[in-house]
């Protein structure tokens, strides 16, 4: 029989290692972790079998070891070498990303253009930009599975923006520590030969999910993609970072039931108010778990399409406003989504965390990182009367048609206007644009667009207020 609880003479040279590194003697070393010099010592000799990860966490915490060491050591508990952990990723169920919670809407299109990008021998790098909460880690989600379940290729999937990760592996395997270390060769640089040479010409899809750093600032990326000819990277980040290339997929908010600026459409009976408007069949989907009492009626099913047009269809500022379904009606829904939609998004919901950013921080965060020409141009644009085209922008603020188009561009790349969709018979007109709702509440400091519904506004708000 196998003893699980061979001595690790693998994690007692990596130990010694780590500490003759940070200049640390034994007494120093358990001085400052808390671990007794014995203990050390018969961790450096090999002679535990398998330290507690408390113990390893209090001796890389008093290292100071960065997240590349710390991932060796910890890798190192289970007798498993960076180069063994990262040969599981070829052999075993880890090879598969995420699991998604929910079913995707809406997004067809946009999962067919990214799979034929992914399914090109000529792209490698492509990254999916959009607006916070627009969903852009989801329909990399659907991505990765189909690639995984086609063709069977491993995908490495890193949080870039979250410390931690918590996937779904058998206990005792070191995974979570391999991501880690991959993780922190992408963000703090690193030596990436090991890596490289260990996914060679093998085909792999890495996923890098919030990663808001130019891929071009990656030393060890841009290694990975000139080492390794089969391996394909996918970002997601909330910024345009185009690499020579690369190619980027800007992701729109999922498409409402009046696109903003266009005649409202007249309501018809049964599926043809939510048919090809995913924005009002997902805004339906958590109406009916927030107020199962109501029934998806023609009226409910209109009320709803004007929600979702108000809050431009971005899915998560629609989960937001369905969490007001608690406390408020659809049609006090509706007039505070149209007055004052960011207490909506913003606003105490069930689902939010205290401790992280809120969805209306990240948008105004979108609009404070333009560059003062781009502002000026998203200024001018929302006292046009919407639609309005390139033209429209030039002359309105007085600029020649190539800058305007430069930075309507810009816009739309960072997702805080939309493209309307062409008139029918009418497909070689100028395109033609619009301000998102939610980005006019964030310039104009939420003006009431009804009158009529400030007073719920104010006592929603009041309420409320964070």
């Amino acid at each position: 029989m196998t003893n699980r609880q061979a001595p690790s003479a693998e994690f007692g040279a990596v130990l010694q290692r780590a500490r003759g590194t940070a200049g640390l003697t034994q007494e120093q070393l358990s001085g400052l972790s808390t671990v007794s010099v014995r203990a050390i010592r018969n961790l450096e000799r090999g002679q535990v079998g398998r330290p507690r990860k408390d113990t390893v966490r209090l001796l890389a915490d008093a290292m100071r070891l960065s997240d590349t060491r710390r991932a060796t050591l910890e890798l190192a508990v289970e007798g498993a070498s960076t180069s063994t952990a990262l040969r599981d990723v070829y052999s075993a169920e880890f090879a598969s990303p995420p699991t998604p919670l929910g079913s995707l809407f809406g997004r067809e299109s946009e999962l067919r253009a990214l799979g034929d990008l992914l399914g090109s021998e000529r792209e490698r790098l492509v990254t999916i930009v959009g607006l916070p909460g627009v969903g852009k880690s989801r329909l990399a989600q659907e991505a990765a599975l189909q690639v995984h379940a086609q063709s069977g290729t491993p995908v490495l999937w890193l949080a870039m923006d979250r410390l931690e990760d918590a996937p779904a592996h058998a206990p005792g395997r070191p995974q979570a520590a391999l991501v880690s270390w991959v993780r922190s060769l992408i963000s703090e640089g690193g030596d990436a030969d090991e890596l490289a040479s260990l996914i060679g010409d093998k085909a792999t899809l890495l996923v890098l999910d919030g990663h808001e750093v130019s891929p071009a600032a990656s030393p060890a990326l841009l290694h990975l993609l000139h080492s390794c000819k089969r391996l394909k990277v996918l970002v997601t980040s909330r910024r345009s970072n185009h690499v020579p290339g690369g190619r980027v997929l800007p992701l729109a908010p999922l498409p409402t039931t009046c696109e903003p600026g266009a005649a409202a459409l007249p309501p018809l009976p049964g599926d043809s108010l939510t048919a090809n408007r995913p924005a009002v069949e997902l805004m339906l989907s958590y109406v009916s778990h927030m107020r199962p009492d109501l029934l998806l009626t023609d009226s409910v099913t209109a009320t709803v399409a004007e929600v979702c047009e108000a809050l431009d269809g971005l899915p998560q500022a629609l989960e937001a406003a369905a969490s007001w379904l608690l406390l408020y009606s659809l049609d006090q829904l509706l007039a505070t989504a149209r007055a004052r939609p960011m207490a909506l998004v913003d606003g105490p919901s069930p689902f939010s965390s205290d401790s992280a950013a809120t969805l209306g921080s990240l948008l105004a965060a979108a609009v404070d990182e333009l560059r003062p020409p781009q502002q000026a141009l998203l200024t001018g644009a929302m006292s046009l009367d919407s639609p309005w085209t390139v033209d429209d922008a030039a002359r309105a603020l007085g600029i020649p048609a190539p800058e305007a188009a430069q930075g309507v561009h810009a816009l739309l790349l960072r997702g805080l206007i939309r493209q309307l969709p062409a008139e029918p018979g009418r497909a070689a007109r100028p395109s033609r644009f619009a301000v998102l709702h939610l980005v006019r509440g964030l310039v104009t400091g939420g003006r009431a667009a009804d009158e009529s519904a400030a007073p719920f506004a104010a006592h929603l708000l009041a309420g409320g207020a964070a």
